[in-house]
């Protein structure tokens, strides 16, 4: 395992920074890069100089972002439409293992990451979370992250930032029954695994952020939002292309549990992990906070050894840090769980790259 971050379109003195910090390997996110031709396939060349770009800071892109934007909620409304995007990310697909990339990681959202609030951890910092008795439309519009990569100081409920990444507000979209949201999320996977097997490329997908009450919220299930949604959906195919972006602090928010359930979901899925997003949460079910890694209900020593013993050996991003005026682009509190993570893979036995000094 080693350390990695998620960034979005990060420029030179980002990348340089994450080398600074350690980091070997990147996950990033393409929004807002000049990689797309008109239609929405990716430019070969483009994108394999980006490739090599990223490289000469000393680090890898370990996966790329799919942006699948609303084929989901398409294909519950316009059949026709979704089949047309289908055939536009099987293109890049193709395009990503042809510019050099191994990896792809999706999200099936439909209608954002939903918040509710802000709550004051330590020192006065704030932390994003979700309390079903505190949720409303205006809550939902202002606290929600709109984007499925790392988070910034954006406005999170911004109409640009949900429709770059296809994402809607609940109230605009039809209702999503447990029956057909399976629908949806089985006809994206069966489009889109084939094309990952011809191109040798592994496909990542996110589990439902947060897991909804029994019965969905504002008409929307989250079928990917337990252990039991995430054994169906990798029971969708066989192929070992076909995986998950395992985000701890998802799973986390799936139980009344959170360590204990953690440590359960890394055993059974570990074989189909493609990579990780380390974070930590305080509460459970339907009422949490985002905190610190070193502070949450998840013993993050006993995440690393499980996944250790599972197999696992990819990737640890760090994820979704707090917010506070005094880090306004969380490069600092992402810094410190970058470290917090170094250390605890140290513990656990595992050696970082060996940097040689120049003179």
């Amino acid at each position: 395992m080693y350390i990695g971050e998620q960034l979005i379109n990060p420029p030179a003195e980002r990348l340089r920074l994450s080398a600074q910090l350690g980091v070997e390997r990147v996950v990033i996110d393409n929004r807002g890069t000049d990689l797309v031709k008109p239609g929405g396939v990716w430019d070969v060349n483009k994108l394999r100089g980006y490739r090599e770009w990223v490289e000469s800071f000393g680090l890898k892109i370990d996966l790329f972002a799919l942006d699948v934007g609303s084929i989901l909620l398409d294909f519950l409304t316009d059949e026709a439409s979704a089949r047309q995007q289908a055939e536009v990310l099987k293109q890049n697909i193709q395009i990503a293992a042809d510019a050099g990339l191994t990896a792809l990681k999706y999200n099936v959202q439909m209608v954002g990451i939903t918040r509710t609030g802000l709550r004051t951890g330590r020192g006065g910092v704030q932390y994003s979370g979700f309390k079903l008795a505190s949720y409303s439309p205006e809550a939902d519009r202002k606290h929600s992250y709109w984007g499925v990569g790392y988070p910034t100081n954006q406005d999170e409920g911004d109409a640009e930032s949900s429709m770059l990444c296809g994402q809607k507000m609940a109230k605009e979209v039809p209702p999503v029954t447990e029956e057909s949201g399976w629908r949806a999320i089985e006809f994206l996977v069966n489009e889109l695994v084939p094309a990952a097997d011809k191109a040798g490329i592994k496909l990542a997908c996110h589990p439902h952020d947060p897991a909804y009450p029994v019965g969905g919220l504002n008409g929307v299930e989250h079928v990917l939002g337990s252990i039991e949604g995430m054994r169906r959906f990798i029971a969708l195919s066989g192929s070992p292309n076909h995986g998950l972006n395992f985000c701890q602090g998802t799973v986390a928010e799936m139980a009344q549990e959170p360590h204990r359930y953690v440590i359960r979901a890394i055993e059974e899925f570990a074989p189909r992990i493609f990579m990780v997003h380390f974070r930590n949460i305080k509460g459970g079910y339907l009422d949490f906070a985002e905190v610190f890694p070193d502070e949450g209900d998840v013993d993050m020593n006993e995440a690393v050894r499980a996944y250790q013993r599972a197999g696992y050996a990819g990737i640890l991003c760090p994820d979704h840090v707090p917010l506070s005026a005094l880090d306004p682009n969380r490069e600092r509190f992402m810094a410190f769980a970058l470290g917090y993570t170094r250390g605890l893979l140290q513990a656990a036995g595992y050696k970082p790259k060996i940097t040689t000094l120049a003179d």
